[in-house]
C-alpha cells in the first residue's frame, strides 16, 4: 500500500511529535523513511532586504548547516527503519507536495503545527496547504500530543468514519493494509441525523413522526455499517466492529476517538452523504484540526 514515508520537519520539538507514529507505521510496512527540511530562501531574502546580499548568503549558509546537523541528529536516533534525509530550498508546502507526487504511494507524515527554529515557517499552515493540495495519503498528528519524539506507540484500533457514499470508502485499501500490517481492530463509524429535507413542506411535525424518522435513519446507518463490516471480513479482516451515533459528524467522530485508547482515525478527504448531505472534506478538516488522535487522510477520487 505504502512504498515510502516522507516526514517534513522544521527543527521544532512540536514537529517531531509525528516521529513515534512514523516509526511504528514505517516499521510495520518495512518501508524507507525520508526526513525533509525546507529552507525558504525567498522568505529569508524578503526579511533581510535591507541587510545586503553578503549577510543573506551567510544566513542561508548557517541555516542550511544547522538543518543538516539537525537531520543527522534525528536520523541517528532512528532504529528499525531505513532512514535518509533531504535538505531542500523553496516554499515548504510546494517542496513537500512535489517530492511526494513522484510516487502516489508515498505516505506523508507531519504534525499539525510548530514554529521552526530553522526557518520560521508555521507547520500548521503548511500542513493545511499540503492537506488540500497533495494527492498522497497524509498522516497528521496533533502537536498537543503529550508523547515525546523518542517514545514508542502501540496502536490498537483504526476508526473509519463513513457517510453512506462510495467516496468515503476510498479509505478501505489503506485500512486493510494498516490493520493487516499492525494487527489493528477496525471500528466502522457513522454519525446520523434526520435529513433537513424531512421538514420540507410539512405544516406540523409531531414527536411521533420525529421518533419514527430518527429510528429509521439510525437503522439505515446501522445496516450500512453492518454490510460494510461483513465486506471487510470477507476481504480478510478478522477484527471488525461498527458504531452508529446520533449527532453532528465531526463532533461524534472526535468523541468516539477520545473514548478509544491508542487509536488512529482513517478517513478520505471528501464524500457526500446519502442521509445528511454533509461534505466529508469539511468534516475531515475539522477532525484533523480538533481531534487529539492521529488522523490518516486518503485522497478520494
Amino acid at each position: 500500500m505504502f512504498t515510502k514515508m516522507l516526514i517534513p520537519l522544521d527543527g521544532s520539538q512540536t514537529a517531531e511529535k509525528v516521529l513515534p507514529y512514523a516509526r511504528a507505521i514505517g516499521g510495520a510496512f518495512k518501508i524507507p523513511v525520508e526526513l525533509l527540511t525546507v529552507v525558504d530562501v525567498g522568505e529569508m531574502a524578503a526579511q533581510m532586504a535591507s541587510s545586503g546580499k553578503g549577510l543573506l548568503d551567510t544566513m542561508i549558509e548557517e541555516t542550511e548547516r544547522t538543518g543538516r546537523d539537525y537531520l543527522n541528529r534525528i536520523s541517528a536516533k532512528a532504529t528499525g527503519v531505513n532512514i535518509t534525509w533531504t535538505l531542500a530550498r523553496g516554499r515548504a508546502e510546494e517542496v513537500i507536495i512535489e517530492k511526494a507526487a513522484a510516487d502516489k504511494k508515498t505516505l506523508i507524515a507531519m504534525a499539525t503545527h510548530g514554529r521552526s527554529g530553522l526557518n520560521r515557517w508555521m507547520l500548521g499552515s503548511v500542513t493545511e496547504k499540503v492537506l488540500r493540495g497533495c494527492e498522497n495519503p497524509l498522516l497528521v498528528v496533533r502537536a498537543s500530543e503529550t508523547i515525546d519524539a523518542g517514545q514508542k506507540v502501540a496502536l490498537k484500533t483504526v476508526i473509519v468514519p463513513l457517510d453512506g457514499s462510495e467516496l468515503a470508502e476510498t479509505v478501505f485499501p489503506a485500512v486493510l493494509a494498516l490493520a493487516g500490517a499492525m494487527d489493528l481492530e477496525v471500528v466502522l463509524f457513522r454519525a446520523y441525523q434526520i435529513p433537513y429535507t424531512a421538514y420540507a413542506g410539512e405544516d406540523s411535525f409531531s414527536l411521533i413522526n420525529y421518533d419514527e424518522l430518527l429510528a429509521s435513519t439510525r437503522d439505515e446507518a446501522t445496516e450500512h455499517l453492518k454490510k460494510k463490516a461483513e465486506e471487510l471480513k470477507r476481504r480478510g479482516l478478522a477484527k471488525v466492529s461498527y458504531v452508529a451515533k446520533e449527532g453532528q459528524s465531526a463532533d461524534q467522530i472526535i468523541a468516539v476517538g477520545r473514548a478509544t485508547p491508542d487509536n488512529l482515525i482513517a478517513m478520505c478527504s471528501h464524500g457526500r452523504s446519502g442521509l445528511r448531505r454533509w461534505a466529508l472534506g469539511s468534516v475531515t478538516e475539522t477532525v484533523v484540526r480538533y481531534s487529539g488522535d492521529p488522523v490518516l487522510v486518503v485522497r478520494a477520487g
